[in-house]
């Protein structure tokens, strides 16, 4: 999709501009510069009444006419191709906060801390926590953090997690925890969905957390109330991660279901895939554990005026407290992407974001309808699913995922690269930038190929 910045001049500015360059009018302006027969002499096709998304598929058809066309993205898998206004460019690319570094002084810092908060509290309304710190490097380590959080608390040494987990954010938990002599065991997820009686076994009193991601890996949505007694029973610390919180606008955020942490990654809200980064995780929590939660906390206060201000409230990093004393070294807040998300979300606003939850609801059971009436494909689990599925195919899915790439499309995740019993499955997610001709051109293209094979 072409990127179109967002220009808030206003008549007068234009006006004034224009004064100071010597010409009356941008057509004057224009005729200096460009002769005048090359100059387009005519109306684009773009009728009334259209949203920005819409005008930048047909201005973008055009572009394309002169170049190769972009590919189509389907993939997921906890980085998602989404739509970034105009807007959010604009305000973010501002110098106040493109330039600015960690709010220090809160009284030459009242906006970034401002924006700061905002996020914070977007979070945690989103998630149905109480507190939300400002922020995380990306999901996957937050959801690290989030076991070192329970380690630390319950002073155990076991951490569980769900196989639905996504299996990039295992291996980071992994790395982070490889020093703490820990126990991780996992929980069984065949049926597409964390295995309940198995958890109630390994469940115990050295328990320090269960970690369930909702969508799991392969979409499937959790019933995540049917954890919460279970870890519970054992004083052990229920973690929720999220790596496609676009779902909370459907499903039960994890506060509704007795989460004592949820943790994701915010990407997708406002931030470009930008080939890997700089992504934006994301932890909140249950209010008893504020003190524990790593990063910082920016909370509201009063000036001796009486005026409304932000201040850096808890600082729990090695650089602000004793080092024996953090709970965590982590360096960051991502604040510039943290800003991006909260302008994205502000935009958006709460029925907005329930509305493109449930158009990337519609998209997904759409295209997986279309794409299981392919004889050879079906569904791998039988199972709700919110904007992303996993199907079974008639051969690899290495195979499909490199042939479609000459076609400028990228038709989802080859599974077998993670699980090596899985070279058969694709994982596909949807989008807000590909409608249903998109999706049509996928199917009728996947058609094609298993015919042509």
């Amino acid at each position: 999709m072409a990127d179109f910045p967002y220009l808030p001049q206003t008549d007068e500015n234009r006006r004034d501009m224009l004064k100071r360059i010597g010409v009356d009018s941008i057509d004057e302006l224009i005729d200096d510069a460009i002769p005048k027969e090359i100059q387009f002499d005519a109306k684009l096709p773009l009728p009334d009444g259209l949203s920005d998304i819409e005008i930048e598929r047909i201005i973008a058809s055009l572009a394309d006419k002169n170049r190769a066309a972009k590919m189509k993205n389907f993939i997921g898998g906890g980085a998602y191709e989404m739509y970034v206004p105009a807007t959010v460019d604009e305000i973010a690319g501002r110098p106040e906060f493109y330039t600015a570094y960690t709010p220090y002084q809160p009284e030459v810092s009242q906006g970034t801390l401002t924006a700061v908060f905002e996020f914070q509290s977007m979070m945690a309304t989103l998630t149905g926590m109480k507190v939300a710190n400002a922020s995380m490097y990306d999901g996957a380590s937050a959801t690290a953090e989030a076991a070192i959080l329970a380690l630390h608390s319950t002073k155990r040494k076991r951490v569980i997690y769900s196989q639905g987990l996504n299996p990039l954010y295992l291996e980071v938990l992994r790395t982070y925890i490889h020093s703490f002599d820990v126990e991780l065991v996992p929980v069984p997820s065949s049926s597409g969905t964390t295995d309940v009686s198995a958890l109630e076994k390994l469940v115990d009193e050295n328990t320090a957390c269960v970690i369930v991601q909702n969508p799991n890996f392969f979409g499937i949505v959790e019933d995540g109330k049917q954890f919460a007694d279970i870890i519970h029973s054992v004083g052990a610390i229920y973690i929720v991660a999220i790596p496609d919180p676009m779902s909370l606008g459907i499903i039960a955020p994890p506060g509704d279901y007795d989460a004592d942490v949820a943790v994701g990654e915010a990407q997708q809200f406002g931030n470009y895939i930008s080939y890997g980064g700089p992504y934006i995780g994301f932890m909140t929590a249950k209010k008893e554990l504020i003190r524990s939660m790593p990063g910082r906390i920016i909370g509201m206060t009063k000036d001796v005026d009486g005026k409304r201000g932000f201040v850096m409230v808890f600082q729990t990093r090695e650089q602000h407290i004793r080092r024996a004393r953090a709970t965590s070294n982590i360096c960051t807040n991502q604040q510039l992407c943290a800003l991006r998300a909260t302008v994205y979300l502000a935009l958006l606003g709460a029925k907005g974001f329930s509305t493109l939850s449930k158009l990337l609801f519609d998209r997904a059971h759409y295209l997986a309808e279309k794409l299981t009436e392919i004889s050879g494909i079906s569904l791998l689990f039988d199972a709700p699913f919110f904007r992303e599925f996993a199907i079974k195919i008639p051969g690899k899915a290495s195979d499909v995922v490199e042939t479609f790439a000459r076609k400028n499309i990228l038709p989802g995740i080859n599974v077998g690269k993670f699980y090596s019993a899985m070279e058969d499955v694709l994982l596909i997610s949807s989008s807000d930038l590909y409608a249903k001709d998109d999706i049509d051109e996928l199917v009728e293209s996947m058609k094609k190929y298993w015919n042509e094979i």
